[in-house]
């Protein structure tokens, strides 16, 4: 049976995939902070998932219950790291909060995975980064997920030194309708965790080193990357700091 792991498991994304692996045949890992939530996951799936409680914010802690998730488990092939913390205009306090989860906590997790490919000698590594990784859009936000796609190229590249089959794949998803984003008010093309799951799990099956989801947010990722500032600056940070978001 193939084994996975899927950290940040307890709603949105992270749930809708984690079901999904296991109707594909897997025997899932849940992890995240909400273990009540994961531990009715589990009840629901059809084959058999173990739950860990892990949570980013404590990256050490983290790091060791990622380990002890995978001996539990067995020979795990597939990691995915969701777990992630969001604010709209957050304050000093939670900017803080969103580095020590996104950028700490995801390097503590992501490290130790692929700690544990090298000494397998393969896998699949797959981390959810963001659209707004592409432009200062939010802050704390899109600088934490643009630290975590260059993380996750760094480890990719250090995949193809060492000559050992690693894959590994950076999604960034467009707006979601998931609890982090409940309440917005500018968001469009919104998603629906299945949908987004059932597209990131076509790229675990391809192997790709990247995917936008859904696929719409190509074209759109394209518009970001050479949009003048001034024109970044007139539809977005106007619009954020003048109170219509």
């Amino acid at each position: 049976m193939k084994r996975a792991i899927v950290i940040g498991s307890s709603t949105g994304i992270g749930r809708a995939l984690a079901a999904l692996l296991a109707r594909q045949g897997y025997e899932v890992g849940l992890a995240g902070r909400n273990v009540p939530l994961m531990e009715e996951l589990a009840r629901g799936l059809p084959g058999p998932a173990r739950v860990k409680a892990i949570d980013l914010s404590r990256a050490e802690e983290a790091r060791d219950r990622l380990r002890a998730l995978i001996d539990e488990i067995g020979d795990v092939e597939l990691i995915v790291v969701n777990s992630a913390v969001g604010h709209n205009n957050p304050n000093w306090e939670q900017e803080i909060e969103i580095i020590n989860v996104n950028v700490m906590g995801f390097a503590a997790v992501v490290s130790k995975a692929m700690d544990y490919f090298i000494e397998r000698g393969s896998g699949h590594l797959v981390g959810i980064s963001s659209i707004a990784a592409l432009r200062g859009l939010r802050a704390a936000y899109s600088g934490s997920k643009a630290f975590d796609s260059s993380y996750l190229e760094a480890c990719r590249l250090k995949a193809d030194g060492l000559g050992l089959p690693i894959h590994v794949t950076d999604v960034k998803p467009g707006f979601v309708a998931t609890p982090m984003t409940e309440g917005r008010k500018d968001m469009f093309w919104v998603a629906q965790p299945e949908t987004v799951a059932a597209q990131i799990y076509s790229a675990i099956r391809k192997k790709k080193r990247h995917v936008y989801v859904t696929r719409r947010w190509r074209a759109m990722a394209w518009v970001m990357k050479v949009m003048p500032y001034p024109i970044v600056s007139m539809i977005v940070a106007r619009r954020q700091y003048s109170g219509k978001s």
